[in-house]
């Protein structure tokens, strides 16, 4: 006698044949595995005969039962699809990244360029004594790490990124540029606190903007992408402060420092509004966008998570998205991992003056501070588009932060100048090589709903950044040119974020299994959000 299961088998057999049938008489081209009956989308069980209600009823009891594409995707063959599927990708890339990455240059040069400004004359005509400098650095981070969860969840209700980041970057360009006319600690101090508070719109936007276009294969070689813009910026801002310190110093009665903040916050105010015209908003909301691609671009990402993202306002809710995120222990791992990751690579918001220790003239310094972001834009870029490739992401977050570790151990051991600009060479790559990775790693295990992913995002990324107050205050000029004491907390923090890589891995190992053997997962460590994990979702490890 034949199994209920053999009977099911039969009957999908029929059903398929009868779409093929149909499919054919319609002219229409071949569906994809999406268009089998499922009791999440079938409009009319009335409708079904005998056989085609068993098949509704047993695949509504599978745990891998998809939800039905649209029809615009669904009627696609798979060579349509992946060829419709590039098209968007490579239309999205080039309206998207080009510009995010020019806005992050200028976002995170008008951010670091006091400290060139610093060899450029700033503290001498402040009259900065004792720790004023550094506490003008520190405070940036204060008004940074206030703004970033309010700004990010403000962002996902308002789902107008193409309005929201070029606003936000037109007020900063303005304070980075007034950043001139300062007369004294006060007025530096004051400047630099709202232009943290402004800035912190940006980088956490960004990366909840990628996340709302890419899927999570996508997403790690985009975050490099992005990251690059301050990467480029490190290197290239040491070449710009070089020439208008070299050319513009008194030039029309102004100290060389004020022209660089000039020059670099019109060019800001400048971008930002030609960048209005460039991004788009999220799928659904992109103007530019046939509702083919719009239909396309949100499908595919509800097909590689399991369930739909940003839909409308309606749906995002500030104080929900908050909560699901801090009751999330990844979130709190993640934000141990990547806190004490910019711990570690704060050694560049003072990299002019560590490498000013290997005692070159001013211009030498400035100079000398590129090659080590070229590289780190280099193996930052290949060690992102690997684990794309592989999915893997542990492996390419830890093992760049042993060299990391490395680098430091050097630069306190010796004052030898070979030695120590070797170290200089590796300390930036092996910080930021894995830390674009474990930005994207951020969105690929907390992907839904979107308002958590936009909370989880900022909450990250502003605590990782708050280690920068302290930061600030660890390389006065006295404790040069082996900087000991600055040199041993990157290596703890390093350190720290490779065990707390290895914790989360072994989290995500555990969930994966879980969710193999069909069982369900729930508690304080959240494994998947609604029915993601019955379709297939499963954490890249």
């Amino acid at each position: 006698m034949a199994s209920s299961s053999d009977n099911v088998r039969d009957a999908e057999l029929a059903i398929d044949a009868a779409s093929t049938h149909d499919t054919k008489n319609n002219n229409n081209s071949n569906s994809n595995s999406n268009s089998k009956a499922n009791s999440t989308h079938v409009d009319d069980v009335n409708e079904l005969g005998p056989a085609e209600e068993e098949v509704v009823v047993a695949n509504s009891a599978r745990p891998n039962a998809q939800k039905e594409a649209p029809m615009s995707v669904a009627r696609m063959s798979d060579e349509e699809r992946a060829a419709a599927e590039k098209a968007l990708v490579r239309k999205i890339d080039l309206r998207l990244l080009p510009m995010l990455v020019i806005m992050y240059i200028l976002n995170y040069l008008d951010r670091n360029n006091i400290a060139a400004a610093r060899l450029a004359g700033l503290e001498d005509d402040l009259k900065l004594v004792g720790d004023q400098y550094q506490t003008s650095v520190s405070i940036l981070f204060v008004g940074y790490l206030l703004m970033q969860i309010p700004s990010n969840l403000f962002l996902n209700k308002m789902g107008k990124p193409a309005i929201y980041l070029p606003a936000a970057m037109s007020i900063w360009g303005v304070i980075s540029t007034a950043t001139a006319a300062v007369q004294s600690y006060g007025g530096l101090v004051t400047v630099r606190f709202f232009l943290g508070f402004v800035e912190a719109a940006y980088f956490p936007g960004c990366l909840y903007f990628l996340s709302a276009w890419y899927t999570r294969k996508e997403l790690g070689l985009r975050t490099a992408m992005l990251y690059s813009g301050s990467l480029i910026s490190g290197a290239f801002s040491g070449l710009v402060a070089a020439g208008i310190t070299g050319n513009m110093d008194y030039a029309r009665g102004l100290r060389a420092w004020r022209w660089l903040f000039i020059i670099e916050g019109a060019i800001t105010i400048v971008v930002a509004i030609i960048s209005a015209f460039i991004l788009p908003n999220f799928p659904r909301t992109t103007s530019w966008l046939t509702e083919e691609e719009k239909e396309l671009a949100a499908w595919r990402l509800e097909e590689d998570i399991g369930e739909d993202d940003w839909v409308d306002s309606e749906q995002q809710s500030f104080l929900h998205g908050v909560k699901l995120a801090l009751a999330d222990i990844k979130t709190w791992i993640l934000m141990i991992m990547i806190f004490c990751m910019v711990s570690s690579g704060s050694v560049t918001n003072f990299f002019p003056t560590v490498v000013q220790t290997l005692n070159y003239g001013k211009i030498q310094t400035l100079l000398l501070t590129a090659p080590p972001y070229v590289l780190a834009m280099i193996t930052a870029f290949a060690n992102a588009w690997h684990a794309d490739r592989t999915g893997e992401r542990y492996f390419h977050i830890t093992l760049p932060l042993y060299i990391a570790v490395v680098a430091f151990v050097i630069g306190a051991a010796t004052t030898s100048t070979g030695p120590r600009y070797l170290s200089m060479m590796l300390m930036v790559p092996g910080i930021y090589t894995g830390y674009v990775v474990a930005l994207g790693w951020i969105s690929n295990i907390l992907p839904r709903p979107p308002a958590k992913r936009a909370a989880a995002l900022a909450f990250i990324n502003a605590v990782s950044n708050a280690s920068s107050i302290y930061a600030s205050y660890m390389y006065p000029s006295s404790a040069g040119p082996r900087y000991v004491v600055a040199m041993t907390v990157n290596c703890v923090t390093a350190f720290i974020a490779i065990v707390s890589a290895t914790v989360l891995r072994f989290i995500l190992v555990r969930l994966n299994k879980k969710l193999d053997r069909g069982e369900s997962v729930h508690g304080a460590v959240v494994g998947v959000p609604g029915q993601a994990g019955a379709r297939g979702f499963r954490f890249l490890v």
